[in-house]
């Protein structure tokens, strides 16, 4: 279960948005990601899908691991580390998709820039603790 009474203890940036936004954001969000890898997958431009699909993979797994990081565990370090590789991992994630499906690549930029947002929140979250 989420420490939601930890989470509010903390002192968050100007910009942190109220707690009812994640939910919706994230159930369209990976909405996206979701249907980014059924375009991927029926693209017919790319033959080998390995290497996007292992980073497709891989950029999930670094997603999941974030809450557990930072509200299971509450260390907000870790999350930060976390999100970094989440942040690379994306990014190349979106380069590859893009050579396969332009479609699929554009599905995951809005969750790139609320990876991005994230970030920016986890970092203020570790300078202002």
């Amino acid at each position: 279960m989420i420490n939601i009474d930890w989470y509010h203890t903390l002192n968050k940036p100007f910009l942190s948005p109220p707690d009812w936004i994640f939910a919706p954001v994230w159930t369209i969000l990976y909405i996206m990601i979701a249907l980014s890898l059924v375009v991927l997958i029926f693209s017919k431009v790319c033959k080998n899908k390995t290497k996007p699909i292992i980073l497709y993979i891989t950029q999930f797994a670094l997603n999941l691991m974030w809450t557990p990081a930072f509200f299971y565990l509450q260390n907000a370090k870790l999350g930060f580390i976390i999100i970094c590789l989440l942040w690379v991992v994306l990014l190349l994630t979106i380069k590859e998709f893009y050579k396969c499906s332009k479609i699929a690549s554009f599905l995951l930029i809005p969750y790139f820039l609320w990876v991005t947002f994230a970030l920016y929140l986890n970092v203020e979250i570790v300078r202002l603790n």
